[in-house]
């Protein structure tokens, strides 16, 4: 059955702290943009209280909840969590986010003061404000067993950050960030820090998407173009002229009625 609420309740908050995965789900605003689904594993996530829930963005190929988060006027963010053993449920937080990208002050400040591991692919913290909270049965997920968590992406990046730090300035995540993170598959701007990068070491970003249907810019659904201005003036010059046609038309028969 069912249920919604404006707050996380405390049961569902110490539920949500012994999940392994869980589901991110965000979009541009655009109608012709691509919704995005992410799964995240680990322990890289935590509740600050019963209308706030924040995880650990780590690095990868794409950055599309980065891109729609800081899409003006956007921000949507569902985070879903779904039982894999145990009694069933599933759990959805509606909510807005926030980015708080790493080597900043307010990324730095949030680790400190939570005592959060940041990892060698650490990207971002991303905070959820929550707004709604949705439970549901979830008869029909299957059990899982879970074995362990996988350690690839952060020997990846461990890697990565040692050969760097070895004098190998071609293996920073600023340049991968600049690389990958810079822009969404709907050309949307990505990480701030990433486009800097791009910009201050001319490095071009990868084109996401292949084939002809592959979106070459973000269209946005207010974007006018010049059709559109001229309409709207000629609109505005025409509408009094029409109404003052009409009022003049309609004078002479209004004074026969009135007589």
């Amino acid at each position: 059955m069912g249920q919604f609420f404006e707050t996380i309740p405390e049961y569902v908050m110490r539920w949500i702290l012994e999940q392994k995965m869980f589901w991110v789900a965000s979009s541009p605003l655009s109608a012709s943009g691509h919704v995005n689904v992410s799964p995240k594993g680990g322990t890289y996530f935590g509740v600050l209280d019963d209308k706030t829930f924040w995880y650990m963005d780590l690095t990868g190929s794409g950055n599309e909840t980065i891109s729609h988060l800081y899409e003006p006027g956007n921000g949507r963010i569902t985070v879903m969590f779904s039982a894999f053993e145990g009694p069933p449920r599933i759990v959805r937080l509606f909510g807005h986010g926030s980015v708080l990208e790493r080597g900043t002050e307010a990324f730095d400040d949030f680790v400190k003061k939570r005592d959060v591991k940041v990892v060698p692919s650490s990207r971002s913290i991303i905070i959820v404000a929550v707004h709604q909270v949705a439970s549901s049965c979830g008869y029909s997920v299957p059990y899982y067993e879970f074995k362990s968590f996988r350690n690839t992406l952060n020997e990846f990046f461990a890697k990565k950050v040692d050969r760097f730090e070895k004098g190998n300035r071609e293996e920073s995540l600023e340049r991968y960030w600049a690389l990958k993170n810079s822009y969404s598959i709907d050309h949307l701007p990505g990480m701030e820090i990433a486009r800097k990068t791009a910009q201050k070491e001319h490095i071009a970003p990868i084109k996401k998407m292949v084939g002809p249907n592959a979106p070459r810019e973000y269209q946005n659904g207010w974007t006018f173009s010049i059709w559109h201005l001229l309409l709207a003036a000629l609109s505005g010059a025409f509408v009094p002229l029409v109404l003052r046609l009409l009022v003049a038309n309609l004078s002479p028969a209004l004074i026969r009625i009135g007589a």
